[in-house]
């Protein structure tokens, strides 16, 4: 029997620490299955982990009035989906913030604040979109198969990223 993989992997996890760990985990484990090359599975498990870092971080889980003390003390949900395109991949993460996402100008030493210029830098196109469902919205970045000739196109290389800053990054990165 010929199995065909199903066109979207879709993961929801607690919005706690760990989650970020687990949403990397199953975006090698499935680009892997769908035989994504090596190059383009290391831009998209960074570029997962910035957004599930972030959804994480600057997510607050809605509250109804009408929710339970019990009920509003947990940490909410993120959903990672990803889904294969001609190009590429794209990852999305979302969350119940509704406020969109925003790049922070942070100085040279400081160890965060850099994961949406880092997506910008290293995704092929990116962008968020507000949730039909519940309020909050999915910030999404598409990576290409072959991310070094991606960052080669006209037009690509506008943000530098230096290797002190891509050391601060992974560095803070390792301490998730």
């Amino acid at each position: 029997m010929n199995q065909v993989p199903p066109s979207i992997s879709e993961l929801t996890l607690a919005a706690t620490t760990n989650a970020v760990a687990w949403a990397r985990r199953h975006t090698v484990d499935i680009l892997q299955r769908w035989r994504f090359p090596d190059e383009g599975i290391e831009v998209a498990r960074l570029l997962v982990s910035e957004l599930a870092t972030n959804a994480i971080q600057h997510a607050r889980p809605a509250v109804s009035s009408a929710a339970t003390s019990a009920e509003s003390a947990g940490p909410g949900t993120i959903v990672l989906r990803l889904w294969p395109t001609d190009r590429g991949v794209v990852v999305s993460v979302s969350d119940n913030d509704p406020r969109p996402p925003a790049p922070r100008v942070s100085n040279s030493s400081a160890t965060g604040g850099r994961g949406l210029l880092l997506t910008e830098a290293m995704a092929k196109r990116w962008g968020y979109y507000p949730t039909e469902l519940h309020l909050g919205k999915i910030v999404w970045a598409e990576v290409p198969t072959h991310p070094r000739a991606a960052l080669s196109e006209p037009g690509a290389g506008d943000l530098e990223i230096t290797p002190l800053m891509m050391g601060q990054v992974l560095t803070a990165l390792r301490d998730l």
